[in-house]
């Protein structure tokens, strides 16, 4: 039997190779991009001060390094399962494995359910005063059925959205040079650091830690790895050149807003910051023309983690981690229904319980779970070295999975990291549902288990 299973894959239709290098490229800017930039550069601000522009360059420094090792492993072994098939072949611990599993997809769920909070609560808000969560409720509903309707359809929606939330942050990074050119700006805010309740190591490590989830989405590439053309020679430069466009487009972001706005007034205007931003700089600019620019980046953002987290669990199910049904393709639009029927519920569930902090609070969960299990994914590259396998593939440059799970630990970190513990509650109760679920699961299939190799 094959690693993927002979019987699986011969008893279902296998996924379509719809995504080449252009498609991934903008696959990975658009998840990279969207709610983090749109929604939290007030929450950020207010963990940092002006020095606004610090937390997302660092965070970008320790994405990147875990960004090597995601390219040596998925390079090794193209398939969907992603960080827990890595975690599988390096500690083969299944418990661990499906932890792994189902805290990356309640990452993507948590991403898509903060960017329906932020479709719903700011930038609908302009256009239609509607109430939030039943508004937020629908959005998801209608990202689910574009992501049943096949994957080369909805990757294709995201490089037509990927453009227009592009040109969203252009417009705020030219606003800034504008402003700065006339004299608005106040370069002094740059080196401003609040360190008022706190030293100046906890907070530029708080504000890290929610800025890091602006960084996160480059690892949603490797659960598209079955669906990619030859992802061995494609994934490197997709993926790191994705990750730089973005860190540098949130750099000029992140300066333009310190350089217009003091920090307080951006942290009080919290998922509003940019539409302030706009405002202050250009106020003969339309506003709406604007917030319909970051109604498009939100749907993007949301699409993409939830066409994510359905692969995911697609992947899962072949590895004999999760139940069988999991991995049903649907025989005509040959997409994983079943898991995005599943992964679309929890979104719907996570959104309607969040509040109205649900931005922060998702957005920072999501963070904290990524951080984790990044610290895993590094830590797994330095022990499959051992593992050859017969085929070409890129391998991470020396230190740098080191170094990935030292600043990825450190930032998961309850003290060190400074972030508020509703983080954490969110992580436990969702793990605390994957427990539930393995146990489900053990007790109506036995011991979940990889597939042995051939």
């Amino acid at each position: 039997m094959s690693e993927t299973g002979e019987r699986t894959v011969e008893s279902r239709p296998a996924l379509k190779r719809a995504i080449g290098p252009k498609l991934l490229f903008f696959f990975v800017i658009g998840d990279v991009l969207g709610t983090g930039i749109y929604a939290l550069v007030g929450s950020v601000a207010g963990q940092i001060g002006g020095a606004l522009w610090l937390p997302f360059l660092v965070a970008f420094g320790v994405a990147f390094l875990t960004a090597f090792s995601y390219l040596e492993l998925v390079g090794k072994y193209p398939r969907a399962a992603g960080a827990a098939l890595y975690t599988q072949r390096a500690f083969k611990i299944p418990f661990l494995t499906f932890l792994v599993a189902f805290a990356v997809m309640s990452s993507g769920i948590t991403a898509a359910g903060a960017a329906a909070r932020a479709f719903a609560a700011t930038y609908l808000q302009p256009f239609a005063p509607w109430p939030v969560l039943p508004v937020a409720v629908g959005f998801l509903l209608v990202l689910g059925l574009i992501n049943f309707r096949g994957v080369a359809e909805s990757v294709k929606i995201n490089m037509v959205l990927t453009g227009v939330e592009i040109s969203g942050l252009v417009i705020v990074i030219a606003i800034g040079v504008y402003a700065a050119g006339s004299g608005q700006g106040e370069p002094s805010r740059l080196l401003e650091f609040d360190t008022e309740d706190r030293n100046l190591l906890l907070s530029i490590s708080a504000a890290t830690s929610l800025a890091f989830f602006a960084m996160v989405g480059f690892e949603d590439a490797v659960n598209m790895a079955e669906e990619c053309r030859d992802p061995a020679r494609i994934f490197p430069r997709s993926l790191l050149s994705g990750l730089i466009a973005a860190a540098l487009i949130y750099e000029l972001v992140a300066l333009t807003a310190s350089l217009l706005i003091p920090a307080e007034t951006l942290s009080a205007a919290r998922s509003d910051a940019l539409l302030k931003v706009v405002a202050v700089g250009a106020p003969a600019f339309p506003l709406k023309v604007f917030a319909g620019i970051g109604l498009l980046a939100v749907i993007n953002s949301a699409l993409i983690n939830m066409m994510m987290a359905s692969r995911l669990l697609y992947g899962m199910a072949n590895e004999r981690i999760l139940p069988p049904v999991f991995g049903a393709v649907h025989p005509t639009r040959r997409t994983p229904w079943v898991s995005i029927l599943f992964t679309t519920a929890i979104a719907v569930g996570l959104v309607v319980t969040a509040g109205e902090d649900g931005v922060r609070k998702l957005g920072g969960t999501t963070a904290l779970l990524l951080l984790c299990v990044f610290t895993g994914v590094n830590i797994a590259c330095l022990v499959l070295r051992r593992e050859k396998v017969e085929h070409a593939h890129f391998r991470a440059p020396p230190g740098t999975p080191v170094l990935g799970a030292i600043f990825c630990g450190y930032l998961a970190l309850p003290v060190l990291s400074g972030r508020p513990a509703s983080d954490y509650a969110i992580s436990l109760a969702l793990l605390g549902v994957g427990i539930v679920l393995w146990g489900v699961n053990r007790w109506w299939i036995g011991r979940p288990r990889l597939a042995r190799k051939r």
